[in-house]
């Protein structure tokens, strides 16, 4: 009886192994959002980037290969070890075919090791270390929406030109906020201006006085920035208590978005000269996104939410093309083929996957500026891609030759 149950097992085997590509095909194709939703990031990103991804998928038809494409969410807490738990979890136990978000830099760097070690597609849409395309970079990892070489490019660029020649750092004690410090004073200093110094703050803190104190005795010109979302919003806010801006000094937000603006009010961000990949009010294109997305979810989409609904659009397309879930063919269709959608109309995927793509430096608008809800950007530049992001030569990505 053993033999038998042996051999019936090992028909079924070879049977199963010989079927596979084919019951591959059939499987549901599934995506997954690994998101912040409320925490700090949770505006930026969140439940915006669950709506944008849905989006995505009902433009596209929802349904793939004759099967409902199906959606997975969850909380990566702002943690690494979480998100490798989740991203783990997904690629090996749920048949999730590709990961998007990431809220961090460090939990985007964890969920790509499962993605090498599953060879399954991760697209990252709000973490921005520079790393994840550089030193760290993955055969199955995409990065589309900034980085925090092209936002120090961009703003730190425009800002030490304009005599903002001397900073100091009030920087996220992680490898978010350690990027952005990185880039952007390689830049002031490339530009003959000097990084006096800087102060580290744990993600998510309520008081930043004594981080504000160190750079108001510093006397520098310009306090960067270095972290995002609700610390920048707090940075601002508590700034404006101490007097900084008043008493001489000016705020760089390095890394900010159309949600923080929001939330701070035009009277507080007025004169801040930033970056984004998207604006709603750039063009028609752009507005028909935005519009669409107001009426799902009451407020305008940030660059994040937008390229979230660029990513899985392109990935579907990729997969449509290749005729299978297949992580090579369907990476191979995603950099073979232009972007050309709601986020950019010029975007390419380069073979470290960086999505590259304009980049715009924006002023925020006077309250008496500003003729409607969410209008709140003067466009200063357009800043082509392959000057804003960081040469494919320049990197450090293992994956160049």
């Amino acid at each position: 009886m053993k033999s038998i149950v042996t051999s019936l097992s090992a028909a079924g085997l070879i049977a199963a192994v010989l079927a596979g590509p084919a019951l591959a095909q059939q499987a549901p194709l599934k995506i997954g959002v690994l998101t912040d939703f409320q925490s700090v990031y949770s505006d930026i990103g969140g439940a915006g980037n669950v709506e944008a991804t849905k989006m995505a998928i009902e433009e596209f038809g929802g349904s793939m290969f004759g099967k409902p494409i199906e959606l997975v969410t969850a909380d990566a807490l702002n943690k690494a070890d979480v998100a490798a738990t989740i991203t783990r979890k997904w690629y090996e136990a749920e048949n999730v075919d590709m990961i998007i978000d990431m809220p961090t830099s460090a939990t985007a760097l964890a969920g790509m090791e499962m993605s090498k070690q599953f060879e399954k597609i991760m697209i990252v849409t709000d973490a921005a270390s520079s790393d994840i395309t550089g030193k760290s970079c993955s055969p199955y990892t995409l990065h589309w929406t900034y980085d925090t070489y092209a936002n120090a490019h961009t703003v730190g660029s425009a800002i030490v030109k304009n005599g903002g020649d001397t900073w100091f750092f009030i920087t996220a004690d992680y490898l978010f906020g350690h990027s952005i410090e990185r880039d952007t004073g390689d830049v002031v200093r490339a530009a003959g201006g000097k990084v006096i110094g800087s102060a580290r703050h744990p993600l998510n803190t309520p008081d930043f006085s004594s981080f504000l104190l160190q750079a108001q005795a510093s006397k520098a010109k310009i306090i960067g920035m270095a972290n995002g979302g609700a610390d920048t919003i707090n940075t601002i806010k508590q700034a404006s208590e101490f007097g900084i801006v008043a008493g001489g000094q000016n705020l760089a937000g390095i890394v900010m978005f159309i949600s923080d603006i929001h939330s701070l009010g035009l009277k507080l961000a007025q004169g801040l000269i930033i970056t984004e990949a998207y604006y709603w009010d750039l063009n028609d294109r752009t507005r028909a996104f935005g519009k669409r997305f107001f009426e799902r979810m009451k407020r305008m989409p940030t660059m994040n939410q937008a390229a979230t609904y660029s990513a899985t659009l392109h990935y579907l397309n990729a997969v449509k093309a290749a005729g299978t879930k297949e992580t090579r063919p369907v990476l191979a269709k995603m950099r073979a083929t232009p972007v050309r959608d709601a986020f950019t109309d010029n975007g390419v995927v380069r073979e470290d996957g960086r999505m590259v793509h304009s980049m715009f430096l924006f002023e925020v608008k006077k309250p008496e500026e500003s003729k409607a809800p969410w209008d709140y950007y003067k466009v200063l530049a357009e800043v082509p891609g392959d000057q804003a992001f960081r040469p494919l030569k320049d990197g450090g990505c293992p994956l160049i030759k």
